[in-house]
């Protein structure tokens, strides 16, 4: 049983889509990118320098198109319906994960990602704020120093691990007094995702959203606000879900916490025995290693990562008709 995994944001680094511009095909692939984003996702994902891929604006299109650039230099022309037995992705990700689920075609999911990411860029801007990873810890008295601190729990994703945001001073305060047994990690992201901060995101993103061209996912997708199949809410047409209920769910979550231990919880509830984190890998799988135990992953990272990555769907994929 094979999942395949989408990152999240924080993910990004400088000249991560150099190498992959090395094969065939996927120069065109990225201009195609580039031109539903709006930017130049060639020249940000491989000179650009690290806090200019921090932007919000910038590093959400990037880090979708990486997930995808390497998806298709993966799979190599097969259909993922063919290959993936569930998807996830984790906070921008999921847009991501809704491409790989055939919700979005590639160009449509880094366009609609595009206007996600400016609406929380100018949203981050206009009340300064951010996030840390607290590490480590007792989960409960982790969630209650999150609240004493007046700060909130944005991504709950197991294996130890809970990022806190919120203002950049009760961040500051959390860090100097952090949990007992905890290592607060500031995170290199522009503001309070995940929380009410970004209220006037949700409500500019839900405009285009609503509108946007979706069909109904064509396998399991898992959504970040419980972990459940979006068939659960409805069958829609491939019995995976309704294309409505993703984009309302994609729209919400800009202002919900990301429940990446549900996420993980119904991979393990669902037999998953094999984990492929597309580009830029890594996270996920590192979660993984420390929540689905017995669970063999791979993290793509680079084109070198690839045959890795097909031996692993060879030998896990269930609809794909491996042992």
């Amino acid at each position: 049983m094979l999942a395949v995994v989408c990152p999240g944001q924080g993910s990004q680094n400088p000249g991560m889509l150099s190498p992959w511009l090395e094969l065939p095909g996927t120069a065109d692939l990225l201009d195609s990118f580039s031109a539903a984003a709006g930017t130049d996702l060639t020249r940000h994902g491989t000179t650009s320098d690290a806090e200019t891929i921090r932007d919000t604006a910038v590093a959400q299109p990037l880090i979708v198109s990486a997930s995808l650039l390497a998806l298709r230099a993966i799979l190599d022309g097969r259909d993922t319906a063919e290959v993936v037995d569930v998807t996830a992705g984790h906070s921008v990700g999921e847009l991501a994960a809704a491409a790989v689920a055939g919700a979005l075609d590639d160009a449509g999911a880094v366009g609609l990602v595009s206007h996600r990411g400016r609406a929380m860029a100018d949203a981050a801007a206009a009340s300064p704020s951010g996030m840390s990873a607290v590490v480590g810890g007792d989960p409960e008295d982790v969630l209650a120093a999150i609240e004493a601190a007046g700060l909130f729990p944005a991504n709950v994703n197991g294996g130890g691990q809970v990022v806190a945001a919120g203002s950049r001073e009760a961040l500051a305060a959390l860090a100097e007094q952090p949990p007992a047994r905890t290592r607060v990690v500031p995170l290199p992201v522009a503001g309070a995702f995940h929380t009410p901060y970004m209220e006037p995101a949700r409500g500019r993103f839900e405009q285009v959203a609503t509108t946007w061209l979706a069909t109904d996912p064509r396998l399991p997708l898992l959504s970040n606000a419980d972990g459940a199949d979006y068939g659960s809410l409805g069958e829609g047409s491939h019995g995976h879900g309704r294309s409505a209920d993703l984009l309302a769910r994609l729209t919400a979550q800009i202002t919900a916490p990301v429940r990446w231990d549900l996420c993980q919880a119904s991979l393990a509830d669902r037999g998953v025995t094999g984990l492929l984190e597309l580009a830029p890998g890594g996270v996920l799988a590192g979660l993984a290693k420390r929540s689905l135990k017995g669970v063999e992953s791979v993290a793509v990272k680079t084109p070198d990562d690839v045959e890795a990555a097909r031996d692993l769907i060879a030998r896990h994929s269930a609809v794909g008709g491996a042992a």
